[in-house]
């Protein structure tokens, strides 16, 4: 089979297509034939070598995977059944690949009305989205909710998620990226770059964040007493978790993990549908520094994938 792997930490130039022997997967696995990739930015970071998560090279990046089970020994799927997930994240799933061997609890079946290319985008946005609001926040009918970075992968699947419960749901994000937001079902629209969220939101019973910085210690402002921040880039940032406790507010990071339980919470918002991914572009296998590329340039509207 054909892999995407990387021999030093650095640019798009480093990630190299070479040939590999498929997977073998062990019980209670799948072997995956990969039909598309969903790419994140955390992706790039680790490619760069910004974060440590996967050591040294060399490795294989991804994790967002949607295809067609080529093997299985476990009764949870059968050869044919087409699939998609966010597999053994944080660990090395190998997914820039033609094959991934995948435990079989990490996927799901994949809904008739997402192509593949979509399928691939939602597992690692979707669960981040869902474990942060659903989890962690417990968001529930009639709550104010505000998500920062709406149009981007992250924010346009937790506007809808948010929206299915029924809450009021305001989004901070460009004005290139309004139009997508409201297609999303986002109640008010902030264009950070005119107005000062701060000045236009109050009341918040939960913010997502999904920039950090500033941006995540402002919102203690637009939060009510006992309200809620949760975020999920700012996670070591020690002063703001005390100034959170200080201040009376909650405060939570999101740790995402391949939970089948949400991965199928996922699949009823799709199949009800209430839950649509934005892809950005697409990008054959080979092209995978292009895609990389616009990966470091940042501010996407929703994702972007790889077709195998």
């Amino acid at each position: 089979m054909r892999v995407i792997t990387q021999y030093q930490l650095g640019g798009p130039e480093v990630l190299t297509i070479l040939d590999a022997p498929e997977p073998r997967p062990l019980p209670t696995e799948v072997l995956v034939r990969v039909k598309a990739i969903g790419l994140g930015p955390l992706e790039a970071r680790l490619r760069a070598g910004e974060f440590p998560l996967l050591h040294q090279p060399p490795f294989t990046l991804g994790w967002d995977i949607s295809g067609v089970v080529e093997e299985a020994s476990t009764g949870r799927f059968k050869p044919g059944d087409e699939v998609f997930g966010m597999p053994l994240f944080p660990r090395a799933a190998n997914a820039y690949a033609e094959f991934v061997a995948a435990p079989a609890l990490h996927l799901a079946l994949k809904p008739a009305s997402l192509s593949h290319v979509e399928a691939a985008a939602l597992p690692s946005v979707g669960l981040t989205a869902w474990q942060g609001l659903v989890d962690l926040a417990g968001v529930t009918e009639g709550d104010r909710v505000l998500v920062h970075g709406g149009g981007g992968g992250v924010g346009h699947v937790a506007i809808q998620i948010a929206k299915s419960i029924g809450a009021h749901v305001i989004a901070t994000a460009s004005a290139s990226k309004r139009k997508v937001v409201e297609a999303c079902g986002a109640d008010e629209v902030i264009d950070y770059t005119a107005v000062d969220f701060t000045d236009a939101a109050g009341e918040i019973d939960v913010v997502l964040d999904t920039i950090g910085g500033d941006t995540a210690r402002r919102s203690m402002e637009v939060l009510r007493p006992g309200g809620h921040l949760v975020t999920a880039v700012a996670e070591d940032d020690l002063e703001l978790i005390a100034e959170c406790e200080a201040a009376g507010m909650r405060f939570s990071a999101i740790a995402v993990d391949p939970d089948p339980v949400a991965l199928r919470g996922l699949v009823e918002l799709v199949e009800q549908r209430r839950l649509r991914v934005h892809v950005q572009e697409t990008f054959p296998f080979e092209r995978v520094a292009d895609a990389h590329r616009l990966l470091d340039a940042g501010h996407l509207q929703g994702k972007l994938v790889l077709t195998v």
